[in-house]
């Protein structure tokens, strides 16, 4: 065996972090590998040294040096003082890859937790069909922490590392173990917090969605190529590939549960680009997607998919009886409504809703608690309102490329059926409670004051009562046309008065200190604010028009790219002078060079504002030195 890697941690204060940090990469691998889905594990025991030995046995056979395996895991010497039932805990995982392979066999390995000596140790072994095993002897590794004055360290063994095999997926070269890995470990051993969520895929199982995944991947790829909307096509595309991979599984689960073969029908609330639609519907379940704007995209998905283009309202016009789920995937102002509207729709009707922007029943959430993420909190309402709809809630993480990927799922009640009338009060009442926080008198307005109700009636025939149209007074559906945001549409004066008058404030911190350029004259490059302190130069008339804008100021400064560099925080004057010796060196960069006929198509701030012009000549700039010098924009 060789020398260890090591990595030294100064801050962590007890070895429960280091657990914490190892329990990751055991039963999260694909959060650092990126080849990989997951794992399965078996239930850990808890074991002393001999049974040990049992266990390692039963589970390899004699496919595996006992004697080697015991001096690697210091167990060759039996310490009576810390000989308990508690010093080892021994399970097995099963290792998934994103991309299944082509030969028959399972990836999995031991893993030996040493509570005393604070090590993991990981015996990689292979199922090759009934009761045939193939240990890994070349890629058994450990992973230790080590105490050492005023300071911890993390260390990395490997039983035969002159031996190591890597494929590339389950099996990491020893060197990215030791740069990536032990790196990783460090820094979650020293963050040491808990999550305020479950791990990813907790109520399904992760080797089925693994397979559906990279299946349903490669089927609806395509559509990245000819993704018509200004939306970024490849993160829509597989965000909503992975959503319906993971309905589909839980789905399939339901299914076997119930023991039919019936294909679960749905609606989706607020359904955007009907993507998830369309992929479900192809996949044979069958249901529709309902918005109040429609896409460009629809046309191109064919008479195969139902899209409706409609203002939905939470009132008695959208209940939907013989609905098997409701979807509500980043549905805005509908995400609290969705469990009332299945609950209300029938008894059997269930509900999977993805929370994103934070709404109440008839506008904006307020928070409440500060020692919870707006987020958590949020998440726990809308858990509130689900619970308090009768349903039996639980939680999830989805794996999509969003910070916003907790699910909430309503599967069934926690009430008979004929306690329908009794349920539905409660919901009135929460509802009228939460409606109560948004009126100056503190009562409900509109949500049935004399106490009528109107009697529906589920798939089965049952009564379910429920408030007369509207059931809140309050709520307002988005606008049909989408609203620009973007600081685009703000007035060109008052964008050329924001420019002048931060750019005169970067440049008057350094108009003693001017660089020289190859030319020997003097320029101005400005110095560096933080955006937080560029709010103090504006008036609040100025930061009221921003405010209402997705990114406000900063948003402002990016799109004025011409003028300003925002980096870190910080704001600069930009300086052509480097981006054009950038090009002209065949740097990268992040931008791409405008084409021919974008050129001269605006004035150049510089020539027109800076009080030493532009730093470069009038042939080397992109944009116009003055009126004569401009062009008519061409495609």
């Amino acid at each position: 065996m060789s020398q260890p890697c090591e990595i030294n941690m100064t801050g962590m204060r007890s070895a429960d972090s280091m657990w914490s940090a190892a329990d990751v990469w055991i039963k999260k691998p694909h959060v650092v590998n990126k080849r990989l889905c997951g794992v399965t594990e078996t239930e850990y025991r808890d074991v002393d040294t001999a049974e040990l030995i049992q266990v390692l046995f039963s589970l390899l056979g004699t496919n595996i040096k006992i004697a080697d395996i015991s001096m690697f895991l210091h167990a060759d010497i039996v310490d009576k003082e810390h000989e308990t039932a508690g010093r080892w805990c021994v399970g097995v995982r099963t290792i998934i890859p994103k991309v299944n392979k082509t030969v028959e066999c399972l990836y999995k390995e031991v893993i030996i937790k040493d509570n005393v000596g604070h090590t993991v140790t990981f015996i990689p072994f292979e199922e090759t069909g009934v009761e045939q095993v193939i240990v890994k002897s070349s890629n058994i590794y450990q992973i230790q922490l080590q105490l050492k004055p005023e300071e911890w360290m993390f260390s990395l063994h490997a039983l035969m590392p002159e031996q190591w095999c890597s494929d590339g997926v389950a099996y990491p070269k020893l060197s990215w173990l030791c740069t990536k890995l032990l790196p990783k470990l460090s820094r979650w051993a020293l963050e040491s917090k808990t999550s305020e969520f479950k791990s990813t895929l907790s109520l399904i199982p992760v080797e089925k969605y693994g397979i559906l995944y990279q299946q349903l991947k490669e089927k609806y790829k395509e559509l990245v190529k000819v993704w018509p909307e200004v939306t970024d096509p490849e993160k829509f595309v597989f965000e909503d590939v992975a959503i319906a991979s993971y309905l589909l599984v839980l789905w399939g689960e339901e299914r076997a549960e119930k023991g039919t073969t019936t294909k679960q029908s749905f609606v989706d609330l607020g359904c955007g680009n009907g993507l998830l639609v369309h992929i479900l519907n192809n996949e044979g379940h069958p249901g529709k997607g309902m918005d109040i704007r429609k896409r460009n995209i629809w046309d191109m998905y064919g008479p195969g998919t139902h899209l409706e283009e409609t203002a939905i309202t939470p009132s008695n016009d959208f209940l939907f009886p013989t609905t098997d789920w409701l979807i509500g995937n980043h549905s805005d102002e509908l995400t609290p409504w969705i469990p009332v509207i299945a609950a209300r729709s029938s008894y059997s009707c269930r509900y999977f809703v993805i929370p994103c922007c934070f709404f109440d029943f008839c506008g904006k959430y307020q928070r409440r608690q500060c020692k919870k993420s707006q987020y958590k909190e949020y998440i726990d309402f809308v858990t509130d309102v689900s619970t308090m709809c009768g349903f039996y809630t639980e939680e999830d993480c989805l794996r999509i490329p969003s910070t916003k990927r907790v699910c909430i799922i309503g599967k069934g009640r926690r009430y008979r059926e004929a306690e329908e009338a009794v349920v539905e009060k409660q919901r009135s009442d929460y509802i009228k409670r939460r409606e109560a926080l948004f009126t100056t008198s503190g009562a409900s307005m509109n949500v049935n004051q004399s106490g009528h109700y109107r009697l529906n009636h589920s798939d089965n025939g049952q009564k379910i009562s429920t408030p007369v149209n509207n059931w809140v007074n309050g709520f307002q559906p988005r606008e049909k046309t989408e609203t620009v945001r973007n600081c685009a549409a703000l007035p060109r004066d008052f964008v050329d008065a924001v420019v002048l008058r931060v750019a005169k404030a970067l440049l008057s911190l350094t108009e003693r200190n001017t660089e020289s350029s190859s030319c020997g004259d003097t320029w101005n490059t400005g110095g560096s604010v933080l955006i937080s302190e560029v709010v103090n130069l504006l008036d609040q008339s100025s930061l009221q028009a921003l405010k209402k804008e997705c990114g406000g100021l900063q948003t402002l400064l990016k799109n004025n790219h011409q003028v300003f560099r925002v980096e870190g925080g910080r704001v600069f004057i930009r300086d052509w002078r480097t981006h054009t010796l950038a090009q002209s060196s065949r740097v990268t960069s992040k931008r791409k060079p405008p084409p021919s006929g974008a050129l001269k198509t605006r004035l150049c701030w510089f020539h027109t504002h800076h009080p030493h012009g532009c730093p470069l000549l009038r042939e080397h700039c992109a944009f116009a030195h003055g009126e004569t010098d401009l062009k008519n924009p061409q495609r």
